[in-house]
């Protein structure tokens, strides 16, 4: 029997929701979308409309899937960080609403800077933080670095995506190390890097254990590795005045401030999440 389109988003809302889905509501549109190669307004304007039985067998076969653990973000290849629309694959984070924190705090870095400020995002991933500051705040020039050449590859892409290439660059770097005599003179360095700690991915939900990079998770025994090293090893990318920006973990923030503290930045300061946890730790090196 034929199913609409509007009935067969109410079908995936109704199972994700029974499969306790925070987000069920944009997971099903963003399912049945996909599936039937339609945008939202598409979606909206067609919802009274009967699907295929190709497309509900592509929806069957997705929700499947996501209901077995598999992120909708991947299956699907592409999610929205700040406005923009980015490619996904599983050599990369899935983008996360918390992180629009650090992308907040480095857009407002970058515009104070002012003209010609030079922006780097460390542990870029997907590129979402840089292109976040690259799209709000025109003025400034970004680079994108990442250790892994799969993940370039996603950040070269979603500067392609969002008409970026003439102010956005990407570099291989390894953020445990210091920074190459053509990583320098930043304003604004922004970082959201693998701060679990490795005893505690096994716990993680299987969504994130058995679909997202691992390289991108593990922080070491304390989750803090990359904290102490970039804090001391790339201080010299940065301009005097400039600053550091981390996104941080759970109770990480006051071990974070320390850090930044010993490695002299200062003005230090902490900025909360919309659901209240102190998630993004700001230092400037001044001096």
């Amino acid at each position: 029997m034929a199913t609409t389109y509007n009935n067969l988003y109410l079908d995936a809302r109704k199972r994700l929701k029974a499969a306790g889905v925070e987000a069920a509501q944009l997971e099903a549109r963003e399912l049945v979308c996909f599936a039937a190669g339609k945008n939202r307004e598409q979606f909206l304007r067609d919802m009274s409309l009967y699907a295929s039985d190709e497309v509900e067998a592509k929806v069957a076969e997705l929700m499947n899937r996501r209901l077995e653990g598999e992120p909708v973000a991947y299956l699907i290849g592409e999610w929205e960080f700040y406005g923009l629309p980015l490619d996904i694959s599983r050599d990369v984070l899935i983008p996360r609403a918390d992180t629009e924190v650090l992308a907040e705090q480095a857009i407002l870095a970058a515009r104070a800077a002012g003209e010609g400020a030079r922006v780097l995002d460390l542990c870029a991933g997907s590129g979402c933080v840089g292109l976040a500051v690259a799209a709000n705040a025109p003025q400034c020039r970004t680079v994108l670095a990442d250790v892994s050449e799969e993940a370039l590859k996603i950040c070269r892409q979603n500067i392609r995506r969002n008409d970026l290439n003439a102010r956005v660059t990407c570099v291989q770097a390894d953020a445990r190390q210091a920074p190459s005599s053509v990583l320098w003179d930043f304003d604004v360095i922004a970082s959201n890097p693998p701060y679990i700690p490795t005893r505690d991915i096994d716990g993680l939900d299987s969504s994130v254990r058995d679909y997202e990079p691992h390289l991108a998770l593990d922080g070491g025994d304390d989750g803090l590795d990359f904290y102490r090293d970039i804090a001391e090893k790339w201080r010299t990318a940065l301009r005097l005045g400039g600053v550091l920006l981390f996104e941080v973990g759970i109770g990480q923030a006051a071990d974070v401030e320390q850090i930044l503290a010993r490695c002299g930045y200062e003005d230090i300061e902490t900025f909360q999440d919309t659901g209240g946890i102190w998630r993004v730790v700001k230092g400037t090196a001044n001096q």
